[in-house]
């Protein structure tokens, strides 16, 4: 659903915005594509392992405009984590992360190396 103020989430029980615009959703199932497509390994995690997930080395993909669900990327790898869904459904076993590993510039950015 598209929000009062432009914001793309879902509604079930209750409404949870997911991105800040349709156009940050967007972003984000572009950049899991891409990243499925360039990474070496792809590991997801599920559940209470997703609250576990330390982030402090990565800085956050602004382009997806994340409200609930959110991007993350490292010198290597990129982080997706998908929590809105799983809150708006009140299910937190629901919560899932993909972390793409093994990402060159190309994975990372979508820039060849000069």
């Amino acid at each position: 659903m598209i929000g009062p103020h432009g914001e793309f989430g879902v509604h079930s029980d209750s409404w949870m915005p997911l991105h800040e615009t349709v156009e940050g959703w967007v972003e984000s199932v572009a950049l899991a594509h891409h990243a499925s497509t360039c990474a070496k390994t792809i590991t997801m995690v599920t559940g209470q392992d997703v609250d576990t997930l330390q982030l402090d080395a990565y800085e956050e993909v602004a382009e997806v405009v994340g409200l609930a669900d959110t991007w993350w990327r490292s010198a290597d790898s990129l982080v997706a984590i998908y929590m809105g869904e799983a809150e708006c459904m009140a299910a937190p076993q629901c919560k899932t992360a993909y972390i793409y590993s093994g990402l060159d510039t190309w994975g990372l950015c979508g820039q060849r190396k000069a």
